[in-house]
């Protein structure tokens, strides 16, 4: 974890925007790639990647050739090996998937803070150590660590009031994909993707900001691609994820088959992309 975390939890607060980008690849080089391309953060998706703790922390040492915050999405709120090994590694902050009540949460919080505000494990030397040892470290940490939540279940947007109360949560994270899930949206009353502009998840949202504004905690969202962070700017939303290292690809790659078409076309060549359902 580096100095300055609390910084820029306190930019995120004052309403200045955060973008990131997941990492899913579980590839070092990729991470390291990405950690110069200008995102302000970057997330080790442990939850949805086949990434083990030897190459979090090969990715950790990557992203940190760069100057982007380091998030890690454990595996769930029960992680705590987990969450020791992301800290330990030397990751600014901790995603935590699957939040469904204040319980849930507040044992997952609780390990990433040293005692005697939480229950984290303190051992050296770590990743974490290496700029300013166990004794410089250590007492900066719990204030410089980033804690957010997903909020993408029916049972949280029911028990937020007690979630957000939770002590020493910086960032609620909504995802919409599982959010409209857990909430029965892909019944068949919507067309994809109707159900991301549905008057029940708008409910939500609006449910979520309104508690979150109450208890000074961050708004955070995932969105596929730039077309709507204007609208949420305007909600109060100030920390966003643009996708991951793998949508990045995919859209790019996409982007040149269909030139490709185009541009064959255009020179009077016969020429059909190989199936995919991308374009």
């Amino acid at each position: 974890m580096s100095a300055g975390a609390a910084e820029f939890k306190a930019e995120l607060r004052a309403g200045n925007p955060k973008f990131g980008v997941f990492l899913n690849s579980a590839s070092p080089l990729v991470a390291g790639q990405f950690s110069h391309c200008g995102y302000d953060w970057l997330l080790i998706d442990a939850q949805h990647s086949p990434v083990d703790s030897l190459t979090l922390a090969g990715m950790v040492t990557a992203i940190r050739s760069g100057p982007a915050r380091i998030m890690v999405r454990v595996g769930s709120t029960q992680d705590r090996s987990g969450i020791q090994n992301a800290l330990d590694s030397g990751a600014d902050g901790i995603l935590i998937p699957y939040v469904n009540n204040a319980k849930e949460l507040q044992e997952a919080v609780s390990c990433c803070f040293y005692p005697t505000q939480g229950t984290r494990s303190v051992y050296t030397p770590q990743q974490c150590m290496n700029s300013k040892g166990l004794l410089g470290y250590v007492p900066e940490s719990n204030k410089n660590v980033i804690v957010a939540f997903q909020v993408e279940t029916a049972s949280c947007i029911e028990n937020l009031e007690e979630i957000m109360a939770v002590k020493g949560v910086d960032i609620a994270f909504l995802g919409q994909n599982d959010l409209c899930m857990s909430m029965g949206l892909y019944d068949g009353r919507y067309v994809f993707p109707e159900m991301y502009f549905s008057k029940e998840l708008n409910e939500a949202t609006q449910k979520l900001i309104a508690t979150a504004q109450k208890n000074n905690i961050i708004l955070g969202i995932f969105l596929f691609g730039d077309e709507r962070v204007g609208e949420f700017i305007e909600k109060g939303f100030t920390f966003f994820s643009l996708g991951s290292d793998l949508h990045h690809a995919q859209t790019q790659a996409a982007a040149y088959i269909k030139n490709l078409a185009t541009i064959t076309a255009s020179k009077g060549k016969n020429w059909k992309h190989q199936p995919s359902a991308l374009v």
